[in-house]
């Protein structure tokens, strides 16, 4: 795990980072599992764009979900994200996971201030993506983070309890992360309609 820092830290160290390396062709992020890829319209993550992850429960399989993306990521000298994670991030697991400790900040905030953290972070264009994990989100705070995630052209991950389903959303993604069983079920995608089959975690279904 890279040192806590602060986000002003964080946004002043991006002013002397050279361009970064473009590994895929534009607009291309696939999240690393061949199931999830083949069910999205766009072969992955929608680019630029705020993801919600509904989770069963918090830790239930989202970092799962996420390290072939976030290894991806780092691996090209992209900056990595993680505003306020609820776990200290175990530095041996996001190694195995192919992620390069080098790229990874963590950023501590207030619970009123995860939100604006991670819009700040989206709209500097600086990092590869963002991850958060706000306690409250409205229709509109998402919307302010789907408008800097488009502005930034970066990848933002809100991970939010499942019952935030019933509420409507801007999000262009949005993935129920399931525990019993180990699943992802696609609740909404732009670009096409989500399929109805859910899809078994790789090694945990």
């Amino acid at each position: 795990m890279g040192a806590v820092v602060s986000l002003d830290g964080l946004l002043d160290q991006q002013r002397v980072w050279k361009g970064r390396p473009q590994a895929l062709p534009q607009g291309l992020q696939p999240t690393g599992h061949a199931a999830l890829d083949a069910a999205l319209p766009g072969g992955g993550w929608p680019a630029g764009a705020l993801t919600e992850l509904l989770l069963a429960a918090e830790g239930c399989g989202e970092l799962q979900l996420l390290w072939p993306s976030l290894a991806r990521l780092t691996q090209a000298g992209e900056r990595v994200v993680l505003i306020t994670p609820p776990f200290i991030p175990y530095p041996p697991a996001w190694q195995a996971a192919g992620v390069d400790l080098q790229w990874l900040a963590v950023v501590q905030a207030g619970p009123s201030e995860v939100l604006w953290a991670a819009e700040q972070c989206l709209r500097s264009g600086s990092c590869g993506a963002v991850l958060c994990w706000p306690h409250k989100a409205d229709d509109r705070a998402l919307r302010r983070l789907q408008v800097a995630a488009e502005s930034g052209q970066t990848l933002a991950f809100a991970c939010r309890p499942q019952q935030a389903a019933l509420n409507p959303s801007p999000a262009a993604l949005r993935i129920a992360v399931d525990a019993l069983p180990a699943q992802w079920r696609v609740l909404k995608c732009r670009g096409g309609l989500a399929p109805a089959t859910p899809i078994a975690c790789p090694g945990r279904g």
